[in-house]
């Protein structure tokens, strides 16, 4: 489905929930959440059950309006993603929109045959992988272990295309839309040669994705045995950290008491102080390789345009490594003082 041929079938009305009826071949929207996550939403993002498909019919008009050749699906469900992720504000979920497609044009290595069976390597490593049980506000956890990476067995940015996926699946989810996610990052091994592959031009574009180009809320995210070293990573991720979601970082060294203080054990795997048993990575690749088709459905919806314009465009890579120069020069000296 192309952006133009969707921007050619617009409802007459946008103010009618009965807009749909006049799209046969787009998926009817259907809410799953619960009663009290609808009351969730209507408190925390502005939501209102009543208005929803009005809201969705006007971003949509505001898409085919001012980015007519975006490529993107205008599906109710995929276009409610944005809105919740920017509290129904149109002007902010129409920039995200945006922006989420200028960081996958802008950066092939990561976003090229972008599938689960691509990244089969990283999900086996354990690398990345998503707690079985969620947390007491209904947010899954994502575990993310860098020392389960080895250079020599492929780049960096495959690490990147598995993180992209697992958000990718979560998103799905309803439920996830309006509860976030929560973040465990364990930094224990991570020697000076693996953090110098993090350097600022590769920091600035996964926080990039994160903050503005992606449809997800991170509520927290968790540092656990952090070497001396990530004083060093973390000066180079800081500058491009809004101060909400800088806000939102919390370092627990080798304190487990503290890391319990804001994810319970009762959800953590033993490796963490836990009661959940051993962290069993096998369930979650196993969900996200079964979800290969849906992936390539998702994406074959999301339509690369001939026509698409620098000005749209958020993040530029030749601007990005331009502006990461003079910090690039500096890292290094900087993560060896840290070590």
């Amino acid at each position: 489905m192309s952006g133009d041929s969707d921007c050619t079938r617009t409802s007459p009305s946008a103010g009618s929930p009965s807009d749909n009826e006049f799209l046969p071949d787009r998926p009817k929207y259907v809410c799953s959440l619960s009663p009290d996550l609808i009351t969730k939403a209507r408190e925390e993002l502005q939501e209102k059950p009543e208005w929803r498909l009005r809201d969705v019919q006007a971003l949509r008009d505001m898409v085919c309006k001012d980015y007519p050749s975006l490529g993107t699906c205008l599906d109710d469900a995929f276009l409610l993603r944005f809105l919740r992720a920017r509290k129904f504000d149109y002007d902010r979920a129409l920039q995200l929109l945006v922006n989420y497609h200028t960081c996958r044009r802008s950066w092939p290595e990561v976003f090229n045959n972008l599938k689960p069976s691509a990244i089969k390597p990283v999900l086996e490593s354990g690398f990345v992988t998503v707690l079985p049980r969620l947390d007491p506000e209904g947010r899954h956890v994502v575990c993310i272990r860098p020392d389960r990476w080895t250079p020599s067995n492929y780049p960096i940015t495959e690490n990147i295309r598995a993180i992209y996926l697992t958000l990718e699946k979560l998103i799905q989810s309803e439920e996830t839309q309006v509860n976030g996610i929560v973040i465990l990052a364990d930094y224990k091994g991570v020697s000076l040669s693996k953090a110098s592959h993090f350097g600022p031009f590769v920091a600035k574009k996964v926080i990039g994705i994160l903050q503005d180009g992606f449809p997800i809320r991170i509520k927290a995210v968790n540092i656990i045995n952090e070497p001396r070293i990530f004083k060093g990573i973390f000066a180079i991720i800081k500058p491009f950290l809004k101060e909400k979601i800088a806000n939102r970082f919390f370092l627990h060294g080798c304190d487990l008491n503290s890391l319990h203080q804001n994810i319970p054990p009762v959800i953590l795997p033993e490796e963490y102080g836990g009661t959940s048993g051993k962290l069993d990575i096998s369930a979650w690749n196993e969900l996200l390789l079964a979800s290969e088709d849906d992936f390539l459905h998702d994406f074959s919806q999301l339509v690369l345009p001939c026509d698409s314009s620098p000005h749209d465009m958020l993040v530029s890579g030749d601007t990005d490594e331009k502006q990461c120069d003079d910090s690039l020069r500096g890292m290094k000296p900087q993560l060896y003082y840290c070590y």
